[in-house]
């Protein structure tokens, strides 16, 4: 692990320890203020954890407390695993007499589908895109997991969101800000990391249903076994055969296979 990848993993940790504590600890809608408000100042049922809290009503709190720290763990989890590096001492069974290319910076045979990355510096297959965020390729490996933990940040992001809004104290007065600021900064944070995570998993979702990948589909015009392809997309299998490959495979998958049966010509 390099010095990036721990200050950004510890950045996520410390920014998801402080906002989940910050909704659990901050007095929300009338209990923060002592006075109901009108309109929007009031919180919705189920919002206020802290309220639930001192009533002795701890399981709201507790599941969401469990959330955090699910999305946390795979958040380490996918982080840190192997996304699928291809290892020199693999043997790669394809059918024929085809040769697989060998990569220019580590010089490894290439699995068809695999790519270089040079933040590794190593062949990952399947390679959906190297992610900034997790310091780490998203690969054949981890890809599913990463699909697994998009979808519980978002839970958590939304119940976030909700009970930072809930808590707002929109009642007109000169302490506005002062009772504001704190479910203000939560919700602005929380609302843009929504954002780009719904769209993050939306846009997986549909290229795994399509059997394709981040790369292969900003880049189809310079793979060459895309571009010499008689078929658009040569592994596409039908949503239901895509999907129960993705999610439930527990194998490799030799990709030249799939790639021959369905083109005559080799690339």
């Amino acid at each position: 692990m390099g010095p990036g990848g721990r200050w950004v993993r510890a950045a996520h940790t410390a920014l998801s320890a402080a906002v989940a504590l910050g909704l659990l600890l901050h007095r929300t809608g009338e209990a923060g203020r002592g006075r109901p408000g009108p309109g929007r100042g009031r919180s919705a049922p189920g919002a206020d954890l802290h309220k639930q809290e001192e009533r002795g009503e701890l399981l709201q709190p507790l599941i969401f407390v469990l959330l955090v720290l699910c999305s946390v763990l795979l958040y380490f989890k996918v982080s840190l695993m192997d996304p699928g590096f291809v290892k020199p001492e693999e043997e790669v069974k394809i059918p024929g007499d085809i040769k697989l290319r060998r990569c220019g910076y580590c010089l490894v045979k290439q699995p068809m589908r695999a790519r270089h990355c040079q933040l590794c510096q190593h062949c990952v297959r399947r390679y959906d895109h190297h992610c900034p965020w997790l310091e780490n390729c998203v690969g054949e490996r981890n890809h599913p997991l990463f699909i697994v933990y998009l979808s519980v940040q978002l839970v958590v992001l939304l119940w976030g969101g909700h009970v930072a809004w809930s808590g707002l104290y929109f009642e007109q007065s000169r302490e506005w800000l002062q009772h504001n600021i704190f479910l203000l900064v939560c919700f602005l944070l929380i609302f843009i990391f929504t954002i780009m995570v719904l769209l993050l998993l939306v846009s997986h979702l549909y290229l795994i249903s399509c059997n394709t990948t981040t790369w292969e589909f900003m880049s189809h015009h310079r793979i060459s076994y895309l571009r010499h392809s008689e078929l658009e997309n040569p592994f596409d299998q039908g949503i239901i055969h895509n999907l129960w490959r993705f999610f439930c495979s527990r194998h490799l998958t030799a990709w030249e296979k799939i790639y021959f049966h369905k083109n005559s010509e080799p690339v």
